[in-house]
């Protein structure tokens, strides 16, 4: 258990509302509120309790407050912890604040008390980082991945590599150390079979934080087509709202522009951008069609439209985007003034009329796509650290792989494994630093 004194700081917005809340923790605040708080005497206190009373200062009234009263190790930070329940008054809280530090408590850091946390204990690093995911979760999926990874999905995850690759690397370093002897405590086929097992492992992990951390930051939702497609129409029937602006003029949408769209508990980054067309009539025009194919390239999910009634001149930009097949839901927009004559590319196309409003087809079929990409009960990283940390550990194990085939020395072996095991270690905080730590940690708002 550390001791590093008491911490104080507000845990709730600073703006006015019913109450905020103040919060303390560490070795000895109990009987620093003691000393201002009248009412029942709180370091007396033998279990977690809610106490009512008033805080007062040289003789003065501050507040009427509710103390929430949560005793080592049965807290956030597994220390002694206060939290003053007060008016939602800025000028009320603040001076709570200063009170206390002018009885020797700290201010503290940006997420000093979750630091705290997870060095005495209540979890481990992957775990704390989950905290601040779930703070900023902007949907409901990315509030469940959050939470999923608070719970130790995650970490369980690498706790369970890490012991496939330990029970091997002490049978491997026991053969190091009776090198004189030639023995074999470790059966080589057993071993490759262990580090294939691990390798699938965190190849999966790291082939999940492309959805993951599309969930976390908003999805990259990229409407594209010719000029006069129906773009910026279709954009302002999904934010129900006149965003963009409508034109018969060709080139009218001559940059991106993106607005934040929530659709089947998912937040997308949706992307209305220039039209594309090869006779481009300006360099400006050019250049955002130069923009819309990064965009396309960098895209979730692209919703490529096309005017019904001018669907044969479409087939030279079709082409140029097929190689994004895979991301691509094809709109056929204006389909109610389409001919039943009119024949239609291969294309499965998804049949709608934006002016009218009627995109239910295409709502349907984006929620097939999310829920077979998006929604999966998989473990799920959406942490770049940790995607980091993982491509390091596949490195180390290919590495180790590739020694056990062609019969190297078992040091060489024994060398990749604990670096695999290092990298692996960082992401729950086995294996760390203070600097890494500081990094992590100043993320997070103060009072957590």
């Amino acid at each position: 258990m550390l001791n590093e004194g008491v911490i104080v700081a507000l845990s709730t917005a600073s703006n006015r509302a019913a109450l905020h809340v103040i919060r303390l923790s560490g070795q000895g605040c109990f009987e620093m509120v003691d000393k201002v708080f009248v009412g029942r005497k709180i370091s007396d206190i033998k279990s977690n309790a809610l106490v009512y009373g008033k805080i007062c200062s040289q003789n003065e009234d501050i507040d009427e407050v509710v103390l929430s009263v949560f005793k080592a190790p049965h807290s956030f930070t597994k220390e002694d912890v206060v939290e003053i329940s007060c008016h939602g008054s800025p000028l009320i809280s603040q001076k709570i604040i200063d009170i206390m530090i002018e009885l020797g408590a700290k201010p503290a850091l940006a997420g000093e008390f979750t630091q705290r946390a997870y060095l005495n204990g209540r979890f481990d690093l992957a775990q704390a980082e989950a905290v601040a995911d779930l703070i900023n979760a902007e949907s409901e999926q990315a509030r469940k991945i959050a939470l999923s990874q608070l719970k130790g999905g995650v970490s369980n995850q690498i706790e369970m590599i890490r012991e496939k690759l330990l029970e091997f690397l002490s049978l491997l370093e026991l053969e190091l150390d009776f090198g004189e002897e030639d023995v074999e405590f470790a059966n080589r086929e057993q071993l490759l079979e262990r580090i294939d097992s691990a390798e699938s492992y965190i190849v999966k992990l790291i082939n999940s934080f492309g959805s993951g951390n599309a969930i976390k930051k908003g999805i990259p939702l990229v409407i594209a087509g010719k000029p006069n497609a129906g773009k910026s129409t279709l954009l302002n029937c999904l934010l129900n709202e006149e965003r963009a602006i409508v034109s018969d003029i060709a080139g009218t949408t001559r940059d991106t522009i993106e607005e934040s769209f929530m659709f089947n508990d998912l937040l997308f980054r949706l992307i209305d951008t220039a039209g594309i067309r090869h006779d481009a009539e300006s360099v400006i025009e050019q250049m955002g069609i130069e923009r819309t194919l990064q965009k396309i390239e960098k895209a979730e999910i692209v919703l490529y439209m096309v005017d019904a009634q001018h669907i044969d001149d479409s087939t030279d930009e079709i082409k140029a985007i097929e190689k994004y097949h895979d991301k691509i839901i094809w709109v056929l927009n204006k389909s109610d003034l389409l001919s039943s004559e009119k024949k239609i590319p291969e294309n499965d196309w998804v049949r709608i009329s934006a002016k009218k409003g009627e995109i239910e087809s295409l709502l349907n079929r984006l929620k097939e796509l999310c829920n077979t990409k998006y929604l999966s009960n998989d473990i799920t990283i959406s942490n770049t650290r940790h995607l980091s940390a993982l491509k390091e550990s596949l490195i180390s194990i290919q590495k180790a792989k590739e020694s056990l085939k062609q019969g190297l020395s078992g040091e060489i072996v024994v060398f990749e494994l604990k670096s695999a095991l290092e990298h692996l270690g960082s992401i729950t905080g086995k294996i760390t630093n203070d600097e890494v730590l500081g990094s992590i940690f100043s993320k997070f708002c103060i009072g957590k």
